[in-house]
């Protein structure tokens, strides 16, 4: 089976996407898939990375990153099967194999909450250009990692909502050699506000990044990215692949995780 096939079996087609939502993605560097949830989803994704974070506690994360002002987790896949929904939704791949056509896989699965009164990140971009032939691909429209943000409370402007800067996937420049400090409001920057069960899938090459929580709650969500397939994968799936994991894996997730 090779991932045209699979993508397929799960659903994909070329009409999975309006051509209106396609030409938004292709022109801004990210989509709004609204509902992507039910309420009992978000209430089981939230109840599990709870637990995760009070079993892992200080280790919590530390597979891929660990953020100073937000808790976070990561290698998902491998810590419930509940977590098998967010590779495998139709619509999401279909937003991704847009940006990366069929040649990706699982790139990581990681979740983030921001605490009160912290979050604030500097503008990045998820990969590259780390080379002069990068930098002329991105120009060319040939992208390296696509991500998505699931909402698992409402985004808004006070609780730390993740900002985009419409269109800067195509500049092919980090923030940081485009702007004199990316922490700072960007004049161009948008938020992702929305309500919790909302999927928003984005070019990895879009300047983005949480925003300050102001709020005395968590604001939580998860990030699900995808790589080319010739990319390293943040988290290595054959190498944390758990044998409780891999008997429970069909041959279309084997395709999408590369294991």
């Amino acid at each position: 089976m090779n991932m045209d096939t699979a993508l397929h079996n799960l659903g994909v087609g070329d009409d999975t996407l309006t051509q209106d939502e396609k030409m938004f993605l292709s022109e801004n560097g990210y989509l709004p898939l609204g509902s992507v949830m039910t309420s009992e989803q978000v209430a089981a994704f939230r109840s599990r990375l709870k637990t995760l974070w009070e079993m892992e506690g200080e280790d919590a994360g530390s597979e891929v990153h660990q953020e100073e002002g937000s808790i976070r987790l990561s290698d998902l896949i491998n810590k419930d099967p509940l977590f098998d929904f967010c590779y495998t939704h139709p619509r999401v791949l279909a937003a991704i194999r847009h940006i990366l056509t069929s040649d990706f896989r699982v790139y990581s699965l990681n979740a983030r909450a921001a605490l009160p009164g912290e979050g604030l990140q500097a503008l990045h971009m998820d990969w590259g250009p780390r080379s002069p032939e990068e930098t002329d691909r991105l120009r060319n429209g040939c992208f390296y990692v696509a991500n998505s943000i699931w909402l698992l409370n409402d985004f808004t402007e006070d609780n730390g909502a993740t900002r985009l800067v419409p269109g800067s996937h195509k500049w092919a420049q980090a923030p940081k050699d485009g702007m004199g400090d990316p922490r700072e409001t960007h004049p161009e920057e948008v938020l992702v506000k929305g309500k919790a069960g909302e999927v928003v899938v984005f070019n990895g090459h879009t300047w983005h990044s949480g925003t300050l929580n102001r709020t005395d709650r968590f604001r939580r969500g998860m990030h699900m990215a995808f790589a080319r397939r010739a990319l390293p994968q943040q988290t290595d799936q054959k190498a944390h692949l758990r044998p409780a994991t891999d008997a429970r894996l069909t041959e279309e997730q084997r395709i999408l995780l590369d294991v």
